[in-house]
């Protein structure tokens, strides 16, 4: 049998635009789905579905109208000539997609025809205090931004001249390529996906309808951040292309040194220098937290690398339910640039400790056992 007409098909003349046809297409497609079409009159309907896809197949692609307006249906016949209807799946899900995915929200990543692009990511490093991360703060950075050229008004085009439909691609940002009976679709090599052609660019913004200038965001830290985590800030990277959506911005956050503390995870360290005195004595000493002033009380005979641990004193990270604790660890200090009479106090003190034996170090013996064999 046959073929109708395929302006006949989706009852539009042969002037009508590229809305019309879709629109009479979508009507069409509406009325014989096989899913509204149940019992007797299911077959027919298939029928008049597929035949009314493949006009629209046609009809909706530049080449193709062109080649049938010319030629009928021989010039689009892949037996006869090798021509731009043999697409199978590829032209199916171009015609079913295009339609459908207009009445059910469905996102192909094109727009009017043409590739759309997402734009790139971009990343800032923030260095902030230990105090900042453990409280979090507001704060403002400088990052790029785009903004529509003000000579071409975001055209790209030189003032008094305009933008050409890629003559290629006919606007449609791709080209198909055949290659047997295989037909690849891919970008168009002279618009770059864009579906247009600048002809004279813009001076200022060589063509590209955007100037690249610096604005001042707000940026909000967590309290608990920690050293090489980011905070996402969306739809501040770099702007899309034909369109498309603009990229994220990164923000990752880099503790300064801290001059006493070093933080691990949630908890904290830090170094207290206590005097040999109170090393030997015992007694209260004072030590910094984030929080304020603590007191530790340290045992009589406290040894140098011995730690003490106060619960809670730490931080509380972003998805910690609790605070860390706080970890100090003792450096007993040696006595340095002594007077003459501290020198003999200190000699006679000595001379008091080897009278009492290892009783008053009670590592020397322990050692002194073990390196024996190295003095002999």
């Amino acid at each position: 049998m046959a073929k109708r007409d395929f302006y006949e098909v989706l009852g539009v003349p042969k002037n009508a635009s590229d809305d019309e046809i879709k629109k009479a297409y979508r009507k069409l497609a509406m009325k014989h789905h096989p899913d509204r079409n149940q019992g007797d009159a299911a077959k027919a309907a298939e029928e008049r579905f597929k035949e009314a896809k493949e006009a629209y197949e046609m009809l909706s692609d530049p080449q193709k109208k062109a080649a049938y307006d010319q030629h009928g249906h021989a010039g689009v016949d892949p037996n006869m000539r090798g021509g731009p209807g043999a697409e199978g799946f590829d032209g199916f899900s171009g015609a079913f997609g295009d339609i459908f995915g207009d009445i059910f929200g469905g996102a192909r990543g094109q727009r009017n025809g043409r590739q759309v692009y997402r734009g790139s990511d971009l990343s800032y490093a923030m260095e902030i205090s230990l105090e900042e991360a453990a409280t979090g703060k507001d704060a403002q950075i400088k990052i790029p931004s785009w903004d529509d050229c003000e000579s071409c008004k975001g055209t790209g085009a030189k003032p008094g001249t305009s933008v050409k439909t890629c003559t290629t691609c006919h606007g449609q940002g791709v080209v198909q390529m055949r290659q047997g009976f295989f037909s690849v679709q891919q970008t168009c090599p002279h618009c770059h996906g864009s579906g247009k052609i600048i002809p004279e660019p813009c001076t200022s913004c060589h063509g590209q309808g955007k100037i690249k200038k610096q604005k001042t965001l707000e940026i909000k830290i967590p309290a608990g951040i920690d050293d090489g985590q980011r905070i996402r800030s969306s739809g501040n990277g770099e702007p899309g292309q034909n369109g498309g959506p603009s990229g994220d911005l990164y923000i990752e956050i880099r503790l300064r040194k801290h001059d006493i503390f070093e933080r691990e995870g949630d908890d904290l360290h830090c170094q207290v220098p206590v005097s040999m005195t109170i090393a030997s004595l015992g007694g209260e000493i004072d030590v910094p937290t984030l929080q304020g002033k603590a007191t530790i009380d340290l045992p009589e005979g406290t040894q140098s690398g011995k730690t003490f641990r106060l619960r809670g004193k730490g931080v509380k990270g972003v998805r910690s339910s609790y605070p860390g604790d706080l970890y100090c660890h003792v450096a007993v200090e040696t006595p340095v640039k002594l007077t003459e009479h501290q020198r003999k106090l200190l000699k006679e003190l000595d001379e008091s400790f080897k009278k009492g034996g290892y009783k008053h170090s009670p590592n020397d013996k322990g050692w002194f056992e073990k390196a024996k064999s190295f003095f002999a």
